[in-house]
């Protein structure tokens, strides 16, 4: 099988797997694990921000950003579709107690303008109707296909925002793969934004782990949170060893994203209605999803759905070879 249903399913390497082996460690709940500590500050560092903490799931932490931003019945605004509202299992009504409110992509796949925006939050409300106290955003967008929001419409989402007094909050897990199709650092990616989350365990091929990052202050209550919710680790350098080395990976994603557009040639070609991707990912419309899936099976390619689409994301353990394979196996069918 050629695994194309994520970017999570890569497997750590030998390289990684040698530092995990060899990385010095201590309890990170009582005394902060070094090589933990190494990687929060490497990160903050590239995030641009003051500090970050390591928590097992991008998930988790954009739950506790969202606790820390919003109070009970707060509604927050999110791109439609993005994995705040449809793929973290409610956490941001459940545990954050917000109210989700998502936005349309009339400003291009993924992401609203900046006049909905402003529409959506609406001028002074009588006490009794909800109080909009937080935007998120999400980049890449995966959900339309890993999509990347510009810079400059980015920092304008965020001017509304901030105009109105909102939190923003930037789920980014895949900013790396903005920041390699930009061109740009992925400081460039989180100006304005209060607190960002990013993956080390989807393309850059870290096992597990994400950053929530921000202020210093942010980060010490999200500590707090962190440890509520069970994501207090003890030898953490095992796990943060593997993300160090994952940083060191984030250059080879142009690969993936070359990958992708191969991808997404050779399957139009073959009669497929596949968008041309951003990044990594490839979003094909098929008329049944199931039937599709299952076919991509039978030639010994895994897909994953969508509604009214089959997504294949390219990712490391992909390689050229291996999607022109992909392209050879469905010509076949």
């Amino acid at each position: 099988m050629i695994d194309l249903r994520s970017d999570t399913v890569t497997k750590p390497d030998d390289r990684m797997r040698a530092a995990m082996a060899a990385a010095e460690v201590g309890d990170d709940v009582l005394d902060h694990d070094p090589t933990m500590a190494k990687l929060e500050e490497t990160v903050a560092e590239l995030l641009g921000v003051e500090a970050a903490l390591w928590v097992p799931s991008g998930s988790m932490g954009n739950v506790i950003a969202l606790m820390l931003h919003v109070k009970r019945g707060d509604r927050f605004l999110a791109p439609a579709a993005s994995h705040v509202i449809s793929s973290e299992l409610g956490a941001g009504a459940w545990l954050a107690e917000g109210m989700p409110d998502p936005l349309p992509w009339d400003g291009g796949p993924g992401r609203p303008t900046p006049e909905t925006l402003r529409s959506a939050i609406g001028g002074p409300q009588p006490y009794f109707n909800l109080k909009t106290t937080l935007l998120c955003l999400e980049n890449t967008h995966n959900a339309a296909g890993g999509t990347v929001t510009p810079p400059d419409e980015y920092a304008r989402l965020v001017a509304v925002a901030k105009e109105a007094g909102l939190t923003v909050h930037l789920d980014g897990a895949r900013i790396w793969n903005a920041s390699v199709a930009l061109g740009i650092p992925p400081a460039a990616l989180t100006v304005g934004a209060d607190t960002v989350q990013v993956c080390l365990s989807k393309g850059l091929g870290a096992p597990v782990g994400s950053m929530v990052a921000g202020s210093a202050a942010f980060v010490t209550e999200a500590r707090r949170v962190r440890k509520m919710l069970g994501g207090g680790v003890r030898q953490g350098g095992v796990l943060a060893a593997a993300g160090l080395v994952a940083l060191e990976n984030i250059d080879s994603l142009a690969q993936d994203h070359a990958n992708a557009r191969a991808l997404a040639a050779g399957l139009t070609e073959l009669g497929w209605d596949a968008a041309e991707p951003q990044t990594n990912i490839v979003v094909a419309g098929v008329p049944d999803v199931d039937l599709a899936l299952a076919q991509l099976r039978q030639a010994g390619v895994l897909g994953y759905p969508l509604p009214g689409h089959v997504r294949f994301v390219a990712h490391r353990d992909v390689s050229a070879d291996d999607i022109t394979e992909v392209l050879r196996r469905l010509e076949k069918e």
